[in-house]
């Protein structure tokens, strides 16, 4: 047997402990990677303390994943991937192949799936094995350490372009200007889109002009409000808290979309009557399939765009965490793996 270096939480909240564990053979479709970088999502927060109710300990967290191929399973060496080639590795690691959702090339909605943090062995660690479909190509050129959010943050802010078929022509508003609103920002105004920020702190305007935004609309101001109703062909909605949803469909153009990748925890209370009036509607999405996320690098590369991130050290896991957690991060952190130091 091989032994892995990680960082494992072993009860909800409590700090992450350096261990070292057994793997066994790897399996015939599996790769292995090396890490080289790791983001600190939310959802890895949410996991270690055990938020959803389905955390299982030990758990060793960490879905946003860039490093290289250190081995390849007999089924997997003949995929077009290679040992020592740079990959990265997402939200989920497995699907069956054989669901209607994977036939249909939409594995992300996997009847069957095995998520990288909830029900296989994540990226806070040395290595990280997963299925040959879910282990991305990355194009040479990319920022590595910067990318690593994308694998999570990008591909969800990401597939409601895709979803929606948003052309470069169309108006967008982003609700949430955090970890996933920003780079929403960066992406949809890169394509060429109008981007409506909507933002209840002043202090980020200039910062959020900078990300790419058109203009910067005050969440809780009517007048402001008022002034963009209509208007918008899409809005996602990237965060968690609940709000005044039905402000935020008045601003919709007919056959508009609300788009939600934020999990809030109540119901979303919306007036029909706005829905029917617009032939407007209400959606949500994960992340993306192998294929989406493959764009959406070779996009990212092409086009230069890349989250705001700051960098930590693995060995300072925990001290990152809290970070995160107390909402200082801007506006993604990544862990620089440095187990061979």
């Amino acid at each position: 047997m091989t032994k892995v270096k990680a960082y494992v939480a072993h009860s909800p909240k409590g700090p992450l402990e350096y261990i070292e564990y057994d793997v066994d053979e790897l399996q015939a479709e599996e790769v292995e990677i090396k890490v080289e970088y790791c983001g600190i999502c939310h959802s890895d927060l949410s996991m270690i303390d055990n938020d959803w109710g389905i955390s299982q300990y030990p758990l060793i967290a960490g879905h946003e994943v860039i490093g290289k191929i250190t081995k390849l399973g007999m089924s997997a060496s003949n995929k077009g991937l290679a040992i020592g080639q740079r990959v990265g590795l997402g939200w989920t690691s497995d699907s069956c192949s054989y669901c209607d959702s994977c036939m249909a090339g939409q594995q992300v909605n996997c009847e069957n799936g095995i998520k990288t943090t909830i029900s296989s062995r994540g990226g806070f660690a040395e290595k990280v094995r997963a299925n040959w479909q879910w282990v991305i190509p990355l194009p040479d050129q990319i920022d590595a350490q910067a990318a690593a959010p994308l694998l999570c943050a990008g591909i969800t802010v990401f597939k409601p372009f895709l979803y929606h078929d948003i052309k470069p022509y169309h108006r967008v508003g982003v609700i949430g200007i955090g970890g996933l609103g920003h780079l929403a920002i960066k992406l949809f105004s890169a394509i060429g889109c109008e981007v409506v920020a909507f933002s209840s702190n002043p202090a980020k305007k200039i910062e959020i002009l900078d990300f790419g935004a058109t203009s910067v609309v005050n969440s809780k101001d009517p007048v402001e409000l008022k002034g963009i109703q209509g208007t918008l062909d899409l809005i996602i909605n990237t965060v968690n808290a609940d709000l005044d949803w039905s402000s935020f469909i008045s601003t919709l153009a007919p056959k508009g979309v609300f788009h939600t990748v934020g999990l809030v925890k109540n119901p979303l209370k919306i007036h029909a009557a706005q829905l029917v009036q617009k032939e407007a509607s209400v959606s949500g999405s994960l992340t993306g399939s192998p294929v989406e996320m493959r764009k959406l690098m070779q996009l990212s590369s092409r086009l230069n765009v890349y989250p705001e991130i700051e960098v930590f050290p693995m060995s300072e896991i925990n001290q990152a965490i809290e970070y995160v957690r107390a909402g200082k991060a801007r506006y993604r952190a990544v862990l620089k793996a440095d187990f061979d130091s």
